[in-house]
């Protein structure tokens, strides 16, 4: 990838599940420093660490699975539905908005076209201060699918290329 960005064929280097121990250590012995870390990233797993040490290095956060897959009961949050009541806006959309407002990249993935339209209606309210402290306060630090640190778990995606 280093080449073809110094060739001039990419742009920019982004990467993919590269948790702060993994994204240290290719931002320290690559080149070309990525520019994107795609990690999963919600209300329930903020990657509060991830971060900070992207940050501090110049790579944006994206998220994939802003949404978590509905896991932990998503879309009926009771903190989540109560800030959405009071904009008129749903669960989705205000975990979308605290995405956005905590600097994090969101490609929100459906396949009903009234559900991306509704995505993209999250730039016209800002959630506060106290919104905003009440939603980090549901992040249990914790993935909801796997430990990409557990041996076993880095096995079995070895087998699947």
């Amino acid at each position: 990838m280093e080449e073809a960005y110094k060739e001039g064929k990419v742009r920019a280097i982004g990467v993919s599940n590269f948790y702060p121990d993994r994204y240290l250590d290719i931002n320290h012995f690559a080149e070309i420093k990525p520019a994107v870390n795609q990690v999963e990233t919600h209300v329930f797993q903020q990657q509060k660490v991830a971060k900070e040490y992207m940050k501090k290095n110049g790579t944006q956060i994206e998220s994939w699975g802003p949404f978590a897959e509905g896991k932990n009961n998503y879309f009926t949050n009771p903190v989540l539905k109560e800030i959405g009541d009071k904009y008129g806006k749903s669960v989705a959309q205000v975990a979308l908005r605290f995405l956005l407002q905590s600097d994090v990249v969101v490609i929100p993935k459906s396949t009903h076209v009234e559900r991306m339209e509704e995505n993209f209606r999250v730039f016209d309210f800002n959630l506060t201060t106290e919104e905003m402290a009440k939603i980090e306060a549901l992040d249990g630090g914790e993935s909801l699918f796997f430990s990409h640190y557990d041996p076993a778990t880095v096995e079995w995606f070895m087998t699947l290329v």
